[in-house]
């Protein structure tokens, strides 16, 4: 396989090599409490071996559902919040050329009645399916969105409704479980051994994207090859996983993902929940931030080149990306460009991030960077594990669990009081 490359030369000058060694020899015994079973939250592993157990009779299923929804809409509408939509969008943003099914909308992610009302104009003439995502069924944004949007399937489409509705959550119980079985909407099951942040490779991501007509086979060989690969050692997600606690130990409490390709945009987001939910806590973690390069360069560039040093940043660069455009000679050189006349804006693009991270290393900013192959299902399949597997290794490393969240019901419970929900 073509896998993605991970450097760390531009990291050179930053750390220590023999500290270095001695956290990737700490990194080796955490993939082995991973992989035995015996390290924190272990009950949560599920995603660890999930692409290399996904059967074909599951693909199956999830295809059958999803052409019938390809087939009658014109968007698909994914009803979900956190690790429910961020991964889906990921992936459906990232491949490029697009697919020719409808396009995937989403809801459930705010409580903006202004947002709502700007999708209900949206889809009023069109057809419509969604794809509700949620364990419990009871989560309060993606909750009162399927209410809404229910009711609009519902008054469309009359007894038809139910081949509109789809339901991706637990396997015996919740709300939407109950509602999909009272109704007779298909559904898929979200593993008990999954956490959300760690789903896009099941039902979860699988289904909507099957609808938009992504080729879900690519997607998952992808992380199937990563997965495959991060079972011996070395591999480069264990060494990612090492430096950033190295540099942490150093000082660098920020990791800034820079990415030059707006397709990367909303990966950045999946990303920033998955390290963030996963190693904030206990008073732990690096604060995961993320730059679109670029246009950041005249926003944050001077903070990343001259502010606190308490940063690095892991650059995501796609060696060749899908389209490119030559810049014209236009004879002459009012605007000053003659000189990149004949060159194509995918070099410049390459020779800017090559410059910034230089740049940036000489403010003493540490770069790590990640090459991918191109702009493909595969490639992003690989991104996804590599990504997952780094984190539990880094997680297990900080001394935390990366497979909880006890946080996350703090405004929950705050907001529930304040609304006068019975039983707070």
């Amino acid at each position: 396989m073509k896998k993605l490359e991970l450097d760390l030369k531009p990291c050179d000058g930053f750390f220590n090599v023999r500290e270095y060694d001695k956290k990737v020899e700490q990194a080796y015994s955490k993939v082995h409490e991973l992989f035995s079973g015996t390290g924190r939250g272990n009950e949560y592993t599920g995603w660890l071996n999930l692409p290399l157990e996904t059967n074909k009779k599951q693909i199956k299923d999830i295809k059958a559902t999803a052409g019938r929804l390809r087939e009658n809409s014109d968007y698909i509408i994914n009803i979900g919040i956190g690790g429910s939509y961020l991964g889906t969008k990921a992936v459906y943003d990232f491949i490029s050329p697009k697919s020719e099914g409808p396009e995937i909308l989403y809801a459930g992610n705010t409580i903006s009645g202004t947002q709502m009302k700007d999708l209900m104009d949206k889809i009023r003439d069109k057809d419509v399916s969604l794809c509700v995502v949620s364990k419990s069924g009871t989560t309060t944004e993606p909750a009162i969105a399927f209410r809404i949007l229910e009711g609009f399937i519902k008054e469309r489409y009359g007894v038809k409704a139910k081949e509109r509705i789809v339901g991706i959550t637990d396997a015996k119980k919740g709300a939407v479980k109950v509602l999909c079985d009272e109704m007779g909407y298909d559904s898929f099951v979200i593993p008990d051994n999954i956490g959300g942040r760690y789903s896009v490779l099941t039902p979860v991501g699988l289904v909507p994207l099957a609808a938009s007509g992504v080729d879900i086979d690519e997607l998952v060989a992808g992380a199937a090859d990563m997965a495959s690969y991060s079972k011996n050692l070395p591999n480069d997600a264990t060494m990612y996983a090492a430096m950033r606690n190295l540099l942490l130990d150093g000082g660098k409490t920020i990791e800034i993902m820079a990415v030059y390709e707006e397709s990367l945009r909303f990966f950045t987001e999946w990303w920033k929940q998955l390290f963030g939910e996963s190693e904030g806590k206990e008073g732990k973690g690096i604060f995961p931030a993320s730059v679109i390069f670029s246009a950041d360069l005249h926003s944050m560039g001077q903070y990343i080149q001259e502010g606190n040093r308490n940063i690095f940043e892991t650059v995501i660069n796609i060696k060749n990306p899908p389209f490119d455009m030559k810049i014209p000679d236009t004879g002459q050189d009012s605007d000053g460009l003659a000189y990149l006349a004949g060159k194509t804006m995918n070099y410049v693009n390459e020779t800017a991030m090559l410059a910034t991270i230089n740049a940036h290393r000489k403010g003493g900013v540490p770069n790590i960077l990640i090459n991918l192959e191109d702009q493909s299902g595969y490639s992003i399949g690989q991104l996804i594990y590599f990504f997952e597997f780094s984190c539990a290794v880094s997680g297990y490393l900080l001394g935390v669990n990366p497979f909880d969240q006890p946080g996350v019901e703090a405004y929950k419970t705050e907001m529930f009081k304040m609304l006068g929900k019975p039983g707070f």
